[in-house]
């Protein structure tokens, strides 16, 4: 999958140029002949500081020196990964790489890809993991998608691209047990009531830099519709029934190449959720706003731009509104398990439950059943109704099965030796 590198020690020229009027006005440039062409190539980078330009020279030089192509040396990670695939697999056996490869082709590259191999941060890789782990991914899944990732960085590491592993990161086990012990019980992150939900709206609107209404909105209707954030940014006008007053649930923003794109709901399932009367209003204004385009997003930024659970969460200051509330522990995903939990109380049959979550096993969907002391006395009043009508209905039956026999014994056999 990848091409021959220059030989080693290509000579580069290098120089530093100040550009004013730029947000980032130091260009550094390197410069070489090709040897098999023998034509002048440059590659150039825009730096806020000229330190952090001589930085930028000092990594291209230690890369042409391994004998790393300066163009693959400032090449974005999915850009790396395919031309040194070759190198960084090597030693892996053949049935190791068929789940190393998806994890690459459906994780690792659609999150983080269209970054920089050396703007790659250990933070980056905290954050695409947990994103692995939000969308409930298995645990192998997550561990060979960071294995991959591993193993191509570290092979930018051996080029000299990078000095230290970004992907190297521990503690990822923790946060995927915590997702675990959500899974078993989501109801414990579910917010109480919806004057709780209205609080939590209004206190996130205010915090926000602009008072920006459309966030409190985002946050009502994912939290009344068991959404996650993502698919509330996917709402397009024409996915509402204004006169059934339901949602077409079939799409999702999410993380790609290049940015915020759109694809398929988790689990590619199509699914009819309700619109409650407490939030018609808000999706009735939302469409008058947006008007008849039936592919208009019914919900965006203050700029027009997508929604996602990091753009709610920075511009809202989430993480310091929700310790202000009381909710420390409260994160956007969990407004879905709200969603879900209020419904389950309210009494939505299961398998109804089921097909307005999206959820692909019945037992993920019994979680949010909270079999409260008043519901346990219930369960134990029809056991015992059921068992006492079985039993009178035994009485007056005379043809029910009876546990000894009450008339004389009839012929009956005998064993032969």
């Amino acid at each position: 999958m990848g091409e021959t590198s220059p030989p080693l020690g290509v000579k580069l020229s290098t120089d530093v140029e100040y550009r004013a009027g730029f947000p980032n006005p130091f260009r550094a440039r390197v410069r070489w002949f090709d040897p098999t062409t023998k034509r002048r190539l440059s590659r150039s980078e825009m730096l806020p500081t000229e330190e952090k330009a001589q930085a930028w020279i000092g990594r291209m030089q230690r890369a042409a020196s391994r004998g790393v192509d300066p163009a693959t040396a400032t090449s974005t990670l999915a850009e790396y990964g395919a031309e040194e695939w070759t190198l960084a697999m090597r030693g892996l056996e053949a049935k190791t790489m068929d789940p190393y490869r998806a994890g690459w082709r459906l994780r690792v590259v659609p999150t983080l890809g269209h970054v920089a191999v050396t703007a790659i941060t250990n933070g980056a890789v905290d954050r695409a993991v947990h994103g692995w782990i939000a969308e409930e991914c298995s645990k192998s899944t997550v561990k060979n998608s960071l294995a991959v990732l591993v193993r191509v960085m570290e092979q930018a590491v051996r080029d000299g691209i990078i000095d230290v592993n970004p992907a190297r990161i521990v503690g990822w086990q923790q946060e995927y047990k915590r997702a675990e012990d959500e899974l078993d019980d989501p109801r414990s992150l579910a917010l109480p009531d919806w004057d709780a939900l209205d609080k939590l709206s209004t206190a996130l609107v205010l915090r926000s830099s602009d008072g920006f209404a459309g966030w409190g909105d985002v946050v009502k209707y994912a939290a009344c519709t068991a959404a996650r954030i993502g698919e509330v940014s996917g709402v397009r006008v024409q996915d509402v029934n204004r006169d059934e007053w339901t949602w077409q649930a079939c799409r999702q923003t999410t993380p790609g190449p290049g940015g915020l794109i759109d694809k398929g709901t988790k689990g590619k399932r199509r699914r009819t959720v309700p619109l409650i009367p407490e939030i018609r209003d808000l999706v009735a204004a939302r469409l008058d706003v947006v008007g008849k385009d039936p592919m208009a997003r019914l919900f965006t930024g203050p700029r027009g731009g997508r929604i996602s659970t990091a753009v709610l969460r920075d511009a809202t200051h989430w993480d310091e509104v929700v310790i202000k509330l009381g909710h420390e522990h409260l994160r956007r995903h969990d407004l879905r398990h709200t969603g879900l939990t209020w419904m389950a109380d309210a009494g939505v049959p299961l398998h109804v439950l089921r097909k307005i979550a999206g959820h692909g096993s019945l037992t993920t969907t019994q979680r949010y059943l909270h079999p409260d002391r008043r519901s346990i006395e219930l369960a134990g009043a029809a056991l015992s109704a059921h068992l006492s009508g079985a039993k009178i209905h035994s009485q007056m039956a005379p043809g029910g099965p009876k546990v000894v026999p009450t008339g004389p014994l009839g012929r009956h056999l005998r064993v032969v030796r």
